[in-house]
């Protein structure tokens, strides 16, 4: 107990104590933040104004979006007024609520990546019973179980990570707080704790990895029955970004949180933190984007002014929503 202190504020890890170097960290910090928020707000911009990409796919996609820009907010501006402002400080609330809002983003964010490869599947394998099964209010009770589900999830990392006072020092080896640095200054009871939380929380994410990597065992199987190589070829092109976003998200969150916590910082630790929770909602947006014809023609009429807010007749909405029945259509 002796060398129990009184918390009232962390020290952050600054990239470097040069003052040009700083600038240059905001400046690239920037950047990176300004175009996570260009992309994801087009996307959003897109699939609510264009009436045609008003379809379950979108509509994860567009959660998927307001996800994304929540995780790197909760982060980079924080970073970035740190270095313009030339200091290390963050307030012991704030970095409760930036372990709890970065756990909320990041749980509901893989939940949506669940929700559409159950989507995907649905689509392809069972598409005479898409619009029966992925109707309007499966799509928005899925959505809000996936947001409200995150909750309890978050509350039940931050909790345990801040319920018993901090030892030895305030200083977090990292630019924002997370779990596992802020673990090496809380007593070992609350570190054993925490384990027990990682071991259930890594069984629930191999549950949901599972069911991923089953419902793509699935429709790789049903794709080649498609009998037009143009549909076939349609069919990939909207699975293969979804694939690419949830090993981006699996594999930078793996390299950070299942690696040895080190008591000094190195390159390494901090390329690895930037990469987890930076690039992924910087990239997504262009993931999706890149080989998407329907984005990229929404994103064309969001640009020259041309959306459409007429209503769509629900004899032509019934083939939009379920895309994927048109590849069946010959057998």
């Amino acid at each position: 107990m002796s060398n129990q202190i009184t918390v009232t504020e962390f020290l952050l890890l600054e990239f470097s104590n040069v003052r040009e170097l700083q600038l240059l960290h905001f400046a690239i910090f920037l950047a990176a933040y300004l175009a996570a928020l260009i992309g994801n707000l087009l996307v959003i911009m897109v699939v609510a104004l264009d009436h045609h990409l008003h379809t379950p796919m979108y509509f994860f996609l567009m959660n998927l979006s307001i996800l994304d820009l929540g995780t790197i907010s909760v982060i980079v501006p924080k970073s970035m007024g740190n270095s313009l402002w030339n200091t290390r400080l963050i307030s012991y609330a704030g970095c409760v609520a930036q372990v709890f809002l970065f756990f909320f983003f990041a749980t509901a964010n893989f939940a949506f990546l669940t929700i559409m490869a159950y989507d995907r599947y649905i689509a392809i394998c069972k598409p005479l019973h898409y619009e029966t099964i992925m109707n309007r209010r499966a799509c928005v009770q899925m959505s809000v179980s996936a947001w409200v589900s995150a909750i309890p999830y978050s509350a039940l990392h931050t909790g345990n990570t801040f319920r018993l006072p901090f030892c030895h020092s305030n200083i977090i080896n990292m630019f924002f707080c997370d779990v596992p640095q802020l673990l090496q200054h809380s007593r070992s009871d609350s570190y054993l704790s925490e384990v027990g939380i990682i071991v259930f929380s890594a069984c629930l994410f191999l549950i949901c990895f599972v069911f991923i990597i089953v419902s793509y065992v699935q429709i790789f199987t049903a794709v080649p029955r498609i009998p037009s190589e143009q549909s076939q070829h349609k069919a990939f092109s909207t699975c293969v970004p979804h694939l690419i976003v949830v090993s981006l998200f699996l594999l930078t969150g793996i390299s950070a949180y299942l690696k040895p916590t080190s008591s000094t910082p190195s390159i390494l630790d901090l390329i690895e933190s930037v990469l987890y929770a930076i690039l992924p909602p910087m990239v997504n947006p262009v993931i999706y984007s890149m080989r998407n014809k329907e984005i990229k023609v929404g994103l064309g009429k969001v640009i020259k002014g041309q959306v459409t807010q007429e209503e769509v007749p629900k004899e032509s909405n019934s083939l939009r929503i379920a895309p994927m029945i048109l590849y069946h259509s010959k057998f």
